[in-house]
């Protein structure tokens, strides 16, 4: 009987987590608690409970499903960014934040070696973090967020950018420029860095070294139309001023 039971908790498992998949959370939500009421401790049913609390707008329950999935797997990264996203949409910042350094930590605890994949993992997680505190305009806390994803990641270029745009958008000009000339110094075939490069001089005025960029790019790759544009435009300044 007990291994009937638990064939049976697995299939309704399977089925929930194919129909969440599918965002048919009416028809997900039942058979998650149905595992809850057989007293089935996996959190990433909690996760899902909580995931569809948060689509319906039901925040107390999510926060409570998400927090049990924590409680019983503190290094489910999953869970913790779930239930950040709701506290930072609720405007509690702070909690929002420690929850999910809380879950680093554990994962740090639980694992002696470091683990590249646990680490890419943690700075997609990082990442979102940093996007959602853009979203909001809170550009201090989304650069502390990129600065942690950069740490653990491979993705340093993608990365990196994010960190200028945030720059811009905080009007620190001159950070910005910074990053970029670095990030083009490292990685002189990154097309997005130095044409970006291009427009911060030429926003400046310093047209010549804006044309450079733009040529550099230009015999890497010769097709690319934004550099091309660019260049075009800049040419027409000058001839405009002689």
């Amino acid at each position: 009987m007990e291994n009937f039971d638990t064939d049976n908790q697995r299939e309704i498992l399977a089925t929930a987590r194919e129909l969440f998949k599918e965002n048919k959370y009416n028809q997900a939500e039942p058979l998650l608690n149905q595992l809850i009421l057989k007293g089935s401790k996996n959190p990433e049913i909690f996760h899902m409970l909580g995931t569809i609390y948060y689509d319906k707008g039901k925040f107390n329950k999510a926060i409570k499903a998400f927090k049990r999935a924590l409680e019983i797997e503190p290094t489910f990264t999953d869970a913790s960014v779930g239930l950040s996203i709701i506290l930072n949409d609720l405007g509690r910042y702070e909690e929002g934040r420690q929850v999910f350094e809380d879950a680093q930590k554990a994962l740090k605890k639980s694992s002696k070696d470091q683990d590249p994949f646990l680490n890419e993992k943690f700075s997609i997680k990082h990442d979102e973090l940093g996007d959602l505190y853009a979203q909001h305009s809170r550009f201090e806390e989304a650069l502390e967020q990129y600065y942690r994803s950069l740490a653990l990641s491979s993705r340093k270029p993608e990365l990196t950018m994010k960190v200028i745009q945030t720059y811009f958008q905080m009007e620190e000009d001159h950070k910005a420029i910074n990053e970029l000339e670095k990030l083009v110094r490292e990685y002189p075939g990154f097309v997005s860095a130095r044409i970006q490069l291009g427009r911060a001089y030429f926003e400046k005025g310093e047209v010549a070294s804006a044309v450079e960029q733009w040529e550099n790019v230009l015999l890497k790759d010769p097709e690319n139309q934004e550099a091309s544009r660019l260049l075009r435009q800049s040419q027409g300044l000058i001839e405009s001023h002689l």
